[in-house]
């Protein structure tokens, strides 16, 4: 059947938080576990909208070999994801750097960590010997917005430009 791969934890509960209910609302307790769907082994994810009690459910394949979490967070390993594209790993990059509070140390160096960790996820689109983001590595319409507003941040020296960046400021809130 095929099921998009949730490397980590965290990238699944990324893919959740970036997902919605029909409501509107994000919010969701998340249940996991392993299930067997038409003879292949997943990951189920299932809860009910906090807001309007719809019962949601996710169904992701697992990755060849398991990611070790390395910190936080972890999103998957040298493959790129399978979930977000990497537009939606840029959004998500601008979205944390964007929210680093001033006064809370911890929290900054959490939402520069996750910054810096989603910029090398796009970088893990970029095909060896390669300069860029190929345009096949943007299938959502986020992800295409995101390319189309502005393409050359997806060329690789600038990603890893503003990678370093936010993992210097990261280090920084120590």
């Amino acid at each position: 059947m095929g099921f998009a791969v949730a490397r980590t934890r965290d990238e699944a509960h990324l893919y959740l938080d970036l997902h919605p209910c029909a409501c509107g609302s994000a919010e969701t307790t998340w249940g996991s576990g392993l299930v067997s769907v038409e003879g292949e082994l997943v990951n189920r994810y299932a809860g009910a909208c906090e807001e309007c009690g719809t019962s949601r459910e996710y169904l992701f394949g697992l990755p060849e070999r398991p990611v070790m979490p390395a910190g936080y967070p972890t999103f998957g390993g040298t493959e790129p994801s399978e979930l977000l594209d990497a537009g939606e790993w840029l959004w998500v990059a601008d979205l944390s750097a964007g929210n680093v509070p001033v006064d809370d140390q911890a929290e900054a160096r959490r939402a520069l960590r996750v910054a810096t960790a989603a910029v090398e996820e796009v970088v893990k689109f970029v095909p060896p010997g390669a300069d860029a983001v190929p345009d096949d590595a943007f299938w959502s319409e986020r992800g295409q917005r995101m390319r189309a507003t502005e393409p050359g941040r997806f060329e690789l020296d600038r990603l890893l430009v503003v990678r370093d960046t936010y993992q210097e400021l990261a280090a920084g809130h120590a």
